[in-house]
């Protein structure tokens, strides 16, 4: 199987969620960065795939979906096999069966990136593929019910994983990330603010 890129925004401590949403208010400039990422194919004739659980696709609202320009895949327990919907999503009945259909589809599939929840990421980092976090680092907490289940420490050690340097990121993503804090405010919200960050996996 090809490799797996992690990509989320998650709080100091790693929460990922809220009630099936995200625990801090939209983030236009994160979530544009989200879709350019996930849009970018190595080859203009493929389209990337984002895979996620039933409840991010249910979170997702339904005029934004499927994701477009992306191969959406969802992992649903009450699936038997692959199934393709009229809405052009595919559905699976695991994270690996969705992975053995990707390998088939070879000459049709870019990159292939894992979008959550806190279940799929578990599956996915049990997998030697996943070769790969793309990280937004919210820069403080917010009340979270759902976690990434993986620690990567702010200090840059994370055991098996190390983060990437600025131009590691930027040639791998194809742009120049924005370094540093990114500041972002929501309506009346207070500001927030984050930072990109990559992770890779060490062999």
């Amino acid at each position: 199987m090809r490799e797996l890129t992690l990509i989320l925004a998650s709080t100091p401590k790693m929460g990922i969620g809220l009630s099936g949403t995200l625990p801090w208010p939209s983030l236009k400039k994160e979530m544009a960065y989200f879709a350019r990422v996930t849009k970018r194919s190595p080859s203009p004739t493929v389209q990337n795939a984002v895979i996620m659980g039933r409840k991010t696709w249910d979170s997702i609202p339904a005029k934004f979906r499927p994701l477009p320009n992306r191969l959406n895949i969802v992992i649903s327990r009450s699936i038997s096999s692959i199934e393709k919907r009229e809405d052009t999503s595919l559905w699976a009945g695991s994270l690996e069966k969705a992975l053995q259909w990707v390998d088939g589809e070879e000459e049709e599939v870019g990159r292939v990136f894992v979008i959550g929840g806190a279940e799929i990421y578990r599956a996915a980092l049990g997998l030697k593929e996943a070769r790969r976090v793309l990280l937004t680092r919210v820069d403080r907490e917010w009340e979270c019910d759902a976690f990434f289940p993986l620690e990567l420490k702010e200090d840059g050690e994370g055991g098996e994983w190390r983060r990437a340097g600025q131009e590691e990121m930027d040639a791998w993503v194809g742009e120049e990330v924005p370094r540093g804090r990114q500041v972002e405010k929501a309506g009346t919200e207070e500001e927030t603010g984050y930072e990109f960050e990559m992770w890779e996996r060490v062999d």
